[in-house]
């Protein structure tokens, strides 16, 4: 899409790109990812009502998630539910998307609160599983967030933070992008070592996929 509005460089390096890009379709990864947000058969049985419901309530936990005013136990409360609706709902995660949250979930990664940063990184996690999410919420400035909790957040906020990174790491132009990120794998690799079972598993699986660029 990017290329065939006649865009020549990088959306996010800003680097000119080849006279004719070799660009090639993950249809395996896309069609995986797709499957687990679609099929589901809890999910096909239920009416068109349930659906326009859940719409609606995740409307107004947005609401309420990027209000300045809202309470931090409010944000707590709408992240919570939010995790829950848009791990199975594909078009949930792409209207919290739209609507603005993602900042409002990093501003809570950044908050302090290791109750908050774990919901949000938990929300972040499940944006990530669509595919037009992946670039956008490393230009959002993700990256930053996710290594500064490798280095001190909580056992479970590390390891969500991993998770996320792996999630990313599946487009190509982000494996580039994480690897080029100061501490980032070395934050990786120093929860490796010294990490719960988790938090090894999630930085391996991490280091894993963003091994399979070549310069990192």
């Amino acid at each position: 899409q990017w290329i065939d509005s006649g865009n020549r460089t990088c959306p996010i390096t800003k680097l000119p790109l080849s006279e004719n890009p070799s660009l090639i379709p993950n249809h395996a990864l896309r069609s995986l990812i797709s499957n687990f947000a679609h099929v589901s058969p809890k999910e096909s049985s239920r009416p068109r009502t349930h659906q326009e419901h859940s719409q609606s309530q995740s409307q107004a936990l947005i609401s309420t998630l990027v209000s300045r005013s809202s309470s931090n136990a409010s944000k707590l409360e709408s992240l919570s539910r939010l995790v829950r609706l848009t791990k199975r709902d594909s078009l949930i995660r792409r209207k919290v998307t739209e609507s603005g949250a993602v900042r409002a979930a990093l501003d809570c990664v950044d908050s302090g609160n290791q109750v908050l940063q774990e919901k949000s990184l938990s929300l972040l996690l499940n944006l990530s599983l669509e595919d037009d999410n992946k670039v956008g919420l490393v230009a959002d400035g993700v990256i930053r967030r996710i290594v500064a909790v490798l280095r001190v957040g909580s056992p479970d906020c590390k390891a969500i933070a991993a998770t996320l990174l792996t999630s990313l790491a599946v487009v190509e132009v982000n494996k580039a992008t994480i690897g080029s990120y100061p501490d980032a794998i070395s934050a990786l690799v120093y929860l490796l070592r010294v990490g719960n079972d988790r938090e090894r598993k999630e930085s391996a699986t991490a280091l894993y996929a963003l091994c399979s660029f070549p310069d990192n």
